[in-house]
């Protein structure tokens, strides 16, 4: 199983590529993207299937109740760019940046990465390759743009070679061809939040945008960094001493105390460093029985369209049976008794819950994903071998297919090269009966390493069990 980024919406070489490559099930994460960009890729896979003559299926994953941070305050609006150099001090790269007339400022369709910087359209249709666009940055310098490449006709790639300051309204002037001067604009980055061990944090019940520690003259803390929680609800079942895991487990957070504020933390886990909190990143409460609705809304909608599309629908954080028992109502409703369920657990509940979650979900063709990320987080780290050893043994009693997922090959599917302790990890896995990549620029040549270390490992193991074959040393 993969699952398809964004780009398989638009590239039909893409997903061509995954099925030749290995892939025999697609998943479609509904936490992204949008409707219309789902249909393009499972459009894109029904094509690919004819071409390769390769069966796929298709997984649409409901995002279920993932609780979430919220927005963060907008910085300074001031952009740097800055050249890589060398270790004598010489440009070994120059800035990238790109002029952009679309009129979304900060948000180039092409390169997310670089810096884009909105001009207006009739300005920017007179330049071309070789241009030079001067101006003078924040602390009064004469710097200029070296006009690259012309992308489209609303984006112009250009280089810089020196360091510069930027804020909006800065007036861009092109000399070689008399071009009339323009002013460009940009979107500003959220405030940075970053966060050390010993920091109080507010995480609060409000909505209101996040924003880092205010500070006196002195240095000290006024008052504590702040971030909300996009799923308020949840206050109502935290409680003090109770733990909380935000961004992967990258920061981890004591409750010291519940008011009509929201949740009053301090950090027990980060790096030396500090870790960064953004917008929209994960939050566990690994402690607190949190009891929320297992179908949003959202959930329902999304619903719709997998029964319509998919062969199968992911259950994100289903937690008892009851919540699978909505699900298989819902799915009825929709006409849906056809489409298989895939039931993730990522909790502890769902782990304490899971012989009766089998149960009340084999109303369908059901399978079962040990989701490791979130459920590592929840159990804690050093269970998390014993946990999804069990999960196998109860699933295989079960007659329930198991789906091995999070980060698999997470290093070559994100590098071009792994591990070691991945592979190994690749070899445990062929004990279920899927194994499940993310996302990643590598993801053809993890398929094919998959492949060949599943291949040479089934003829060792069949689901729990030895075969006790010749050794081929």
């Amino acid at each position: 199983m993969v699952t398809l980024p964004s780009q398989a919406a638009h590239d039909p070489t893409l997903v061509r590529d995954f099925l030749s490559a290995g892939m025999n099930c697609a998943r479609i994460n509904c936490a992204h993207d949008a409707p219309e960009d789902w249909q393009r890729m499972i459009s894109n896979v029904r094509q690919a299937e004819a071409e390769t003559k390769i069966s796929c299926r298709i997984m649409m994953d409901l995002a279920g109740p993932k609780l979430r941070t919220g927005k963060i305050e907008p910085g300074p609006p001031v952009l740097h760019l800055n050249p890589r150099r060398d270790m004598e001090g010489r440009v070994a790269r120059e800035a990238p940046v790109i002029l952009d007339s679309s009129g979304a400022p900060g948000k180039s369709s092409r390169r997310a990465a670089i810096a884009s910087l909105s001009v207006a359209h009739k300005w920017l249709k007179r330049l071309a390759p070789g241009d030079e666009v001067h101006f003078r940055d924040m602390l009064k310098r004469t710097r200029k743009f070296r006009i690259a490449e012309r992308l489209s006709e609303f984006e112009v790639l250009a280089f810089i070679s020196e360091g510069a300051y930027i804020a909006p309204g800065t007036r861009l002037e092109c000399r070689q061809k008399n071009v009339e001067t323009a002013t460009l604009d940009f979107a500003s980055d959220p405030h940075e939040i970053r966060l050390y061990k010993g920091d109080a944090l507010l995480l609060s019940k409000d909505g209101s945008p996040g924003r880092p520690a205010e500070l006196d003259s002195d240095k000290n803390v006024k008052k504590p960094a702040r971030i909300s929680c996009q799923q308020p609800e949840v206050f109502d079942y935290l409680k003090a001493g109770e733990r909380i895991w935000i961004d992967d487990g990258r920061l981890g957070a004591l409750v010291e105390q519940v008011n009509e504020e929201g949740a009053q933390l301090r950090v027990t886990h980060a790096r030396a460093q500090g870790e960064k909190i953004g917008e929209g990143k994960g939050i566990n409460f690994p402690d607190s029985d949190i009891q929320l609705p297992s179908l949003s809304a959202k959930d329902r909608e999304n619903l719709a369209f997998a029964v319509l599309h998919a062969d199968m629908v992911g259950y994100s954080f289903v937690n008892r049976a009851s919540d699978m028992d909505e699900l298989v109502a819902a799915m009825g409703e929709m006409g849906g008794e056809q489409i298989g369920i895939v039931a993730k657990i990522e909790t502890r509940q769902a782990v304490r819950n899971l012989p009766e979650i089998l149960v009340h979900g084999m109303k369908h063709d059901l399978g079962a994903m040990i989701a490791r990320g979130d459920l590592a987080l929840e159990i804690g780290y050093e269970r998390l071998a014993e946990i999804q050893e069990e999960i196998l043994w109860i699933c295989e009693a079960a007659h329930v297919p198991v789906i091995w997922a999070t980060q698999v090959l997470e290093n070559l599917v994100q590098t071009g090269m792994p591990s070691r302790a991945e592979i190994t990890d690749a070899a445990m896995a062929e004990r279920a009966e899927c194994i499940m990549l993310n996302k990643g620029e590598y993801i053809p040549q993890a398929l094919r390493v998959l492949d060949s270390v599943v291949t040479r490992m089934q003829d060792h193991q069949h689901k729990k069990v030895s075969k006790f074959r010749a050794l081929h040393w």
